[in-house]
């Protein structure tokens, strides 16, 4: 039995085939495209050529893609929303689309209503949903939104109203229609909470395409009855038809991909992470064996937003990077990069353009490419340009970092021939075995994983019974993302007093993971 990893990057698309024991069959990188759809046919047809498996026994197909958030930065492919905020008329002053590019909410068409309904700090009732009202919305905005984000003030204390109006919308316009409500998706804090509602809520054509592209590619390779999933970007996976409910998930998920694969590389659960591709790096940290998540809000496309996100850095340092020497002589290291160019660009290869890849195999850190092309770099210079990759290492890993400690640190991606093996504040680093494709790696052999977030207020429902509670709806979630629930474990348990209540009320976060089915 083989599973199927496919990752796309800015740079390459990875492609692995794992056998029963996840052990690596065979891998390949190809050169992402601009139509990203088909990069991941030619490296699927690729892998498949060259490996000569029997297809029929291929279980599992696994992709992570970088659709859903070229979509946010580039303005492409996003449906038209309809907001719906029960609140009215106390949040008023501060109405939705507040702070954002006005290029995404022409986009999006910037249709929203404030409704009554929402709930107090402490649970107690602000106004009550007049159905009345929100069926009159939904007829005026009959054939003008796509998808329908809904929004209750503190509905991560209480979200009955935000489902009865989802129940509504269905009625109205069909049990297949997109609705994207705020208490499954985000945390404390209504404008972020309802920033990644609207965007999750724009995302339901672009995920449609992206499943359905890949479903056909399988297809198209004979693999008819393999169990096929998308990444989230916890380093977790989940089904299709779950992805296509928050398609917001899969945001960052190759970062994730790529730690979880470090840390199945090498053995360890928790360290420090590095992942080198053509054009970025991305730095993450490990916490017995998850992506550690970021505690603060996070910008997807210059929108301020407060779902789960991964505490992922990333610089513009890769193995494409463009190195140059401005005219005061000082020398400089990317942002930009040659990318998937970089085997018809970098002078190894016989082009013109001067990368850090060029650096690497000149000071014999790498041995690809044609060395002479790059023997007449002066040496010193070379070990300059050198020094100014590790300065951009270790300031991005300083900032990681807990405590002025040293850390340990796996090295991984295509573009990790250009680190040095010393970098300060680093105490030791391992470089492991098939690294270059650590984010297929980790797509493929992750779990499948359920995570739930509500205030809960201990003064009137016990902490036993609401960590009970907030588990057995992380175990629901599990099992509609594609677990099997027999195998379901509890993994990690987050308590996050609230200061402001007069009742010991508290933010559970509660995160369990199974295996696929």
């Amino acid at each position: 039995m083989y599973r199927i990893g496919i990752d796309v990057g800015g740079t390459n698309t990875d492609a692995i085939i794992l056998d029963e024991l996840h052990q690596l069959i065979h891998s390949v990188k190809s050169p992402t495209s601009l139509d990203i759809k088909a990069g991941i046919e030619a490296s699927l047809r690729k892998l498949l050529q060259e490996s000569g498996i029997d297809k029929t026994k291929i279980t599992h197909a696994m992709l992570g893609t970088t659709q859903c958030t070229n979509a946010i930065v580039e303005r492409k492919k996003l449906a038209t929303v309809g907001v719906i905020r029960l609140g009215y008329p106390a949040t008023a002053s501060v109405p939705p689309y507040t702070a954002w590019p006005n290029d995404m909410v022409e986009k999006l068409s910037g249709n929203y209503a404030l409704v009554h309904g929402g709930y107090e700090y402490d649970g107690q009732v602000l106004g009550e949903v007049d159905e009345n009202e929100i069926r009159e919305l939904l007829a005026a905005w009959q054939g003008k939104v796509e998808s329908i984000a809904v929004i209750g003030v503190f509905s991560s204390i209480k979200n009955d109203q935000e489902l009865r109006v989802r129940d509504l919308i269905h009625e109205v316009y069909g049990e297949e229609y997109p609705v994207s409500c705020s208490s499954l998706i985000g945390s404390v804090g209504l404008i972020e909470r309802e920033n990644a509602t609207i965007l999750n809520a724009a995302l339901c054509k672009v995920i449609e395409t992206t499943t359905q592209g890949f479903v056909n590619a399988l297809e198209e390779e004979g693999i008819t009855d393999a169990a096929v999933y998308l990444c989230q970007n916890d380093g977790t996976l989940m089904s299709i038809d779950y992805a296509k409910q928050f398609p917001i998930l899969t945001i960052a998920c190759g970062p994730t991909n790529s730690i979880r694969g470090a840390s199945y590389l090498a053995k360890i659960k928790d360290t420090m992470v590095l992942d080198v591709g053509g054009t970025t790096s991305d730095i993450g940290v490990l916490q017995d064996g998850f992506p550690r998540e970021s505690s603060v809000a996070v910008e997807v496309g210059d929108i301020r937003t407060n779902f789960r996100m991964p505490d992922i850095i990333s610089v513009g340092l890769g193995g494409g990077s463009i190195v140059r020497v401005d005219e005061g002589g000082r020398i400089t290291v990317g942002p930009d990069s040659v990318g998937y160019r970089i085997g018809e660009e970098a002078l190894v290869f016989g082009g013109s353009t001067l990368t850090t890849t060029d650096i690497a195999v000149r000071l014999g850190l790498a041995d690809v490419g044609d060395r002479s092309l790059v023997s007449h770099i002066d040496e010193a210079f070379a070990k300059a340009v050198q020094a100014e990759i590790s300065a951009i290492v270790e300031q991005a890993i300083d900032k990681m970092k807990i405590s002025s400690g040293d850390v340990q640190l796996v090295l991984v991606g295509g573009g990790s021939i250009i680190i040095p093996d010393s970098i300060r504040g680093v105490a030791g680093m391992m470089r492991v075995e098939n690294g270059s494709v650590a984010n297929a790696i980790g797509a493929s052999i992750a779990q499948i994983s359920g995570q739930y977030e509500q205030i809960y207020i201990y003064a009137r429902e016990p902490r036993e019974a609401s960590l009970a509670d907030a588990e057995a709806k992380a175990v629901k979630q599990a099992v509609l993302a594609g677990a099997d629930a027999d195998t379901i474990e509890l993994v990690e348990v987050e308590e996050t007093p609230l200061a402001y209540h007069p009742e010991n009320a508290t933010r559970l976060r509660v995160k369990v993971v199974g295996k696929m089915k």
